[in-house]
Protein backbone atom coordinates (compact mmCIF):
# COMPACT_ATOMS: atom_id res chain seq x y z
CA UNK A 1 0.00 0.00 0.00
CA UNK A 2 1.49 3.24 -1.25
CA UNK A 3 1.74 6.82 1.01
CA UNK A 4 -1.30 8.18 -0.80
CA UNK A 5 -3.35 5.32 0.14
CA UNK A 6 -2.26 4.87 3.69
CA UNK A 7 -2.92 8.79 4.27
CA UNK A 8 -6.76 8.35 2.71
CA UNK A 9 -7.51 5.18 5.31
CA UNK A 10 -6.20 7.54 8.46
CA UNK A 11 -7.99 10.55 7.06
CA UNK A 12 -11.03 7.88 7.02
CA UNK A 13 -10.47 6.51 10.06
CA UNK A 14 -11.71 3.10 8.43
CA UNK A 15 -10.13 -0.05 8.20
CA UNK A 16 -9.50 -1.42 4.29
CA UNK A 17 -12.69 -3.39 4.74
CA UNK A 18 -14.81 -0.87 6.10
CA UNK A 19 -13.23 2.06 3.08
CA UNK A 20 -13.77 0.03 0.38
CA UNK A 21 -17.19 -0.93 1.92
CA UNK A 22 -18.37 2.69 2.09
CA UNK A 23 -16.88 3.15 -1.52
CA UNK A 24 -19.09 1.13 -3.06
CA UNK A 25 -21.81 2.38 -0.64
CA UNK A 26 -21.38 5.96 -1.13
CA UNK A 27 -20.65 5.35 -5.04
CA UNK A 28 -24.08 3.54 -5.61
CA UNK A 29 -25.90 6.33 -2.98
CA UNK A 30 -24.27 8.91 -5.74
CA UNK A 31 -25.75 7.36 -8.50
CA UNK A 32 -29.49 7.29 -7.09
CA UNK A 33 -29.31 10.29 -5.92
CA UNK A 34 -28.59 11.72 -9.95
CA UNK A 35 -30.91 9.43 -11.09
CA UNK A 36 -34.35 9.93 -9.29
CA UNK A 37 -33.03 12.90 -7.36
CA UNK A 38 -34.07 11.31 -3.79
CA UNK A 39 -33.87 8.14 -2.04
CA UNK A 40 -29.45 8.80 -1.29
CA UNK A 41 -29.83 9.75 2.45
CA UNK A 42 -32.23 6.39 3.75
CA UNK A 43 -29.67 4.28 1.62
CA UNK A 44 -26.70 5.87 2.88
CA UNK A 45 -27.70 5.93 6.41
CA UNK A 46 -29.04 2.10 6.28
CA UNK A 47 -25.54 1.14 4.91
CA UNK A 48 -22.73 3.28 6.10
CA UNK A 49 -24.08 2.81 9.46
CA UNK A 50 -23.18 -0.80 8.82
CA UNK A 51 -19.61 0.30 9.52
CA UNK A 52 -19.91 3.74 11.24
CA UNK A 53 -21.73 5.25 14.47
CA UNK A 54 -24.85 6.67 13.43
CA UNK A 55 -23.90 9.60 15.08
CA UNK A 56 -21.01 10.12 12.47
CA UNK A 57 -23.30 9.36 9.72
CA UNK A 58 -25.95 11.76 9.93
CA UNK A 59 -23.94 14.87 9.68
CA UNK A 60 -21.41 12.98 6.86
CA UNK A 61 -24.96 12.27 4.83
CA UNK A 62 -26.24 15.58 5.22
CA UNK A 63 -22.88 17.00 3.48
CA UNK A 64 -23.12 14.34 1.29
CA UNK A 65 -26.75 15.56 0.08
CA UNK A 66 -25.65 18.96 -0.12
CA UNK A 67 -22.86 18.22 -2.36
CA UNK A 68 -24.23 16.26 -5.07
CA UNK A 69 -27.54 18.50 -5.62
CA UNK A 70 -24.79 21.84 -5.86
CA UNK A 71 -22.87 19.16 -8.36
CA UNK A 72 -26.18 18.62 -10.01
CA UNK A 73 -27.93 22.48 -10.11
CA UNK A 74 -26.08 23.44 -13.55
CA UNK A 75 -28.09 20.72 -15.30
CA UNK A 76 -31.71 20.70 -13.23
CA UNK A 77 -31.72 24.87 -12.91
CA UNK A 78 -34.04 25.91 -15.71
CA UNK A 79 -36.55 23.46 -14.80
CA UNK A 80 -36.74 23.93 -11.04
CA UNK A 81 -40.32 25.53 -10.38
CA UNK A 82 -38.71 27.89 -7.58
CA UNK A 83 -42.20 29.04 -6.80
CA UNK A 84 -43.42 25.98 -5.12
CA UNK A 85 -40.01 25.27 -3.58
CA UNK A 86 -40.37 28.81 -1.87
CA UNK A 87 -43.85 27.48 -0.47
CA UNK A 88 -42.67 24.12 0.43
CA UNK A 89 -39.63 25.20 2.23
CA UNK A 90 -41.88 28.10 3.93
CA UNK A 91 -44.21 25.12 5.86
CA UNK A 92 -41.46 22.76 5.98
CA UNK A 93 -39.17 25.25 8.08
CA UNK A 94 -42.45 26.52 10.07
CA UNK A 95 -43.43 22.84 11.54
CA UNK A 96 -40.28 20.93 12.29
CA UNK A 97 -40.60 22.20 15.85
CA UNK A 98 -44.03 21.02 15.90
CA UNK A 99 -42.77 17.52 14.71
CA UNK A 100 -39.60 18.24 17.10
CA UNK A 101 -42.61 18.44 19.81
CA UNK A 102 -44.33 15.12 18.60
CA UNK A 103 -40.90 13.26 18.72
CA UNK A 104 -41.05 14.64 22.53
CA UNK A 105 -44.61 12.97 23.30
CA UNK A 106 -45.56 10.24 20.61
CA UNK A 107 -44.34 6.97 20.04
CA UNK A 108 -42.18 6.70 17.34
CA UNK A 109 -43.03 3.20 15.92
CA UNK A 110 -46.45 3.69 14.96
CA UNK A 111 -45.86 6.97 13.20
CA UNK A 112 -43.45 5.52 11.19
CA UNK A 113 -45.71 2.52 10.87
CA UNK A 114 -48.73 5.15 9.93
CA UNK A 115 -45.91 6.94 7.25
CA UNK A 116 -45.20 4.09 5.35
CA UNK A 117 -48.49 2.55 4.60
CA UNK A 118 -49.49 6.18 3.40
CA UNK A 119 -46.56 6.44 1.11
CA UNK A 120 -46.95 3.05 -0.57
CA UNK A 121 -50.60 3.27 -1.37
CA UNK A 122 -49.86 6.74 -2.56
CA UNK A 123 -47.19 5.71 -4.77
CA UNK A 124 -48.98 3.01 -5.92
CA UNK A 125 -52.15 5.41 -6.88
CA UNK A 126 -49.90 7.65 -8.41
CA UNK A 127 -48.27 4.43 -10.45
CA UNK A 128 -51.31 3.17 -11.28
CA UNK A 129 -52.35 6.89 -13.17
CA UNK A 130 -53.75 9.05 -10.62
CA UNK A 131 -52.67 12.61 -11.12
CA UNK A 132 -53.78 16.07 -10.65
CA UNK A 133 -55.47 17.90 -13.20
CA UNK A 134 -53.53 21.35 -12.19
CA UNK A 135 -50.79 22.38 -10.27
CA UNK A 136 -51.51 23.00 -6.70
CA UNK A 137 -52.18 26.34 -5.50
CA UNK A 138 -50.15 28.50 -2.58
CA UNK A 139 -52.34 26.64 0.34
CA UNK A 140 -52.01 23.67 -0.20
CA UNK A 141 -48.36 23.66 -1.72
CA UNK A 142 -47.70 25.37 2.06
CA UNK A 143 -49.80 22.36 3.42
CA UNK A 144 -47.58 20.19 1.51
CA UNK A 145 -44.31 21.61 3.04
CA UNK A 146 -46.06 21.89 6.80
CA UNK A 147 -46.80 17.46 6.67
CA UNK A 148 -43.06 17.67 5.40
CA UNK A 149 -41.78 19.74 8.26
CA UNK A 150 -43.78 17.83 11.03
CA UNK A 151 -42.60 14.25 9.49
CA UNK A 152 -38.75 16.06 9.71
CA UNK A 153 -38.85 17.19 13.26
CA UNK A 154 -40.06 14.16 14.34
CA UNK A 155 -38.66 11.38 12.09
CA UNK A 156 -36.07 12.95 10.18
CA UNK A 157 -37.52 11.97 6.78
CA UNK A 158 -38.66 15.23 4.71
CA UNK A 159 -39.15 13.75 1.48
CA UNK A 160 -41.99 11.59 1.26
CA UNK A 161 -44.63 14.36 0.68
CA UNK A 162 -42.75 16.50 -1.19
CA UNK A 163 -41.71 13.54 -3.81
CA UNK A 164 -45.27 12.63 -4.00
CA UNK A 165 -46.54 16.09 -4.59
CA UNK A 166 -44.33 16.95 -7.53
CA UNK A 167 -44.87 13.19 -9.30
CA UNK A 168 -48.97 13.52 -9.08
CA UNK A 169 -48.57 17.14 -10.83
CA UNK A 170 -48.89 18.26 -13.98
CA UNK A 171 -45.74 19.73 -14.17
CA UNK A 172 -43.52 16.49 -15.59
CA UNK A 173 -40.94 14.36 -14.30
CA UNK A 174 -37.78 16.56 -15.45
CA UNK A 175 -39.38 19.86 -13.64
CA UNK A 176 -40.22 17.37 -10.71
CA UNK A 177 -37.27 16.08 -10.38
CA UNK A 178 -35.58 19.23 -10.35
CA UNK A 179 -37.70 20.74 -7.68
CA UNK A 180 -37.31 17.96 -5.37
CA UNK A 181 -32.92 17.99 -5.88
CA UNK A 182 -33.58 21.92 -5.69
CA UNK A 183 -35.51 21.77 -2.20
CA UNK A 184 -33.35 19.16 -0.45
CA UNK A 185 -30.43 22.23 -1.24
CA UNK A 186 -33.01 24.15 1.29
CA UNK A 187 -33.62 21.65 3.99
CA UNK A 188 -30.40 20.04 3.88
CA UNK A 189 -28.42 23.06 4.14
CA UNK A 190 -29.99 24.39 6.82
CA UNK A 191 -29.28 20.63 8.77
CA UNK A 192 -25.98 20.73 8.04
CA UNK A 193 -25.69 24.18 9.51
CA UNK A 194 -27.58 23.12 12.80
CA UNK A 195 -25.09 20.18 13.01
CA UNK A 196 -22.28 22.12 12.90
CA UNK A 197 -23.94 24.69 15.25
CA UNK A 198 -23.55 21.83 17.47
CA UNK A 199 -20.24 20.88 17.05
CA UNK A 200 -21.37 17.71 15.17
CA UNK A 201 -19.24 18.05 12.34
CA UNK A 202 -16.11 17.32 13.74
CA UNK A 203 -13.06 16.66 11.32
CA UNK A 204 -13.19 13.46 10.72
CA UNK A 205 -16.78 14.01 9.22
CA UNK A 206 -15.17 16.94 7.30
CA UNK A 207 -12.08 14.48 5.84
CA UNK A 208 -14.64 11.55 5.02
CA UNK A 209 -16.42 13.70 3.13
CA UNK A 210 -13.21 15.18 1.59
CA UNK A 211 -11.59 11.64 0.64
CA UNK A 212 -15.36 10.89 -0.86
CA UNK A 213 -16.06 14.00 -2.69
CA UNK A 214 -14.43 12.84 -6.03
CA UNK A 215 -16.82 9.66 -5.68
CA UNK A 216 -20.02 11.66 -5.50
CA UNK A 217 -19.20 13.58 -7.95
CA UNK A 218 -18.59 10.94 -10.20
CA UNK A 219 -21.50 8.67 -9.06
CA UNK A 220 -24.21 12.05 -9.25
CA UNK A 221 -23.19 12.79 -12.54
CA UNK A 222 -23.78 9.25 -14.06
CA UNK A 223 -26.48 8.78 -12.65
CA UNK A 224 -27.65 12.15 -14.01
CA UNK A 225 -27.06 10.61 -17.45
CA UNK A 226 -28.91 7.97 -16.97
CA UNK A 227 -31.62 10.03 -16.58
CA UNK A 228 -31.22 11.96 -19.38
CA UNK A 229 -31.27 8.95 -21.58
CA UNK A 230 -34.35 7.26 -19.99
CA UNK A 231 -38.15 7.86 -21.31
CA UNK A 232 -40.00 9.89 -18.70
CA UNK A 233 -42.67 7.56 -18.32
CA UNK A 234 -40.33 4.94 -17.28
CA UNK A 235 -38.30 7.39 -15.33
CA UNK A 236 -41.43 7.84 -13.31
CA UNK A 237 -42.45 4.23 -12.58
CA UNK A 238 -38.69 3.71 -11.52
CA UNK A 239 -38.50 7.03 -9.28
CA UNK A 240 -41.88 5.43 -7.50
CA UNK A 241 -40.71 2.05 -6.93
CA UNK A 242 -37.60 3.31 -5.25
CA UNK A 243 -40.38 5.30 -2.90
CA UNK A 244 -41.73 1.93 -2.34
CA UNK A 245 -39.30 0.00 -1.56
CA UNK A 246 -38.26 2.86 1.02
CA UNK A 247 -41.58 2.69 2.54
CA UNK A 248 -41.42 -0.60 3.31
CA UNK A 249 -37.71 -0.37 4.48
CA UNK A 250 -39.49 2.25 6.98
CA UNK A 251 -42.56 0.20 7.80
CA UNK A 252 -40.04 -2.91 8.49
CA UNK A 253 -37.58 -0.76 10.70
CA UNK A 254 -40.82 0.62 13.01
CA UNK A 255 -41.34 -3.01 13.08
CA UNK A 256 -37.74 -3.82 14.37
CA UNK A 257 -35.93 -1.15 15.32
CA UNK A 258 -31.86 -2.05 15.42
Amino acid sequence: MNEFAIATLEATGLDTWSFLFSVVAVLAGAYLKGFTGFGASMFWMASLSIVLPPLEVVPMVLLFEVVTSIVLLPQIWQDIRWRSIALLLLGTWTATPVGIHALANLPAAPVRMALAVVVLVAAILILRGFALSKEPGRPATVGVGLMAGILNGSMGIVGPPVILFYFSSPVGVTAGRASIIAYFIGTDSVGTAMFAAQGLIGASVFWRTAVFLPILIAGAMVGNRGFVKTDPENFKRAALFVLMVLSVLLFLRAVWPA
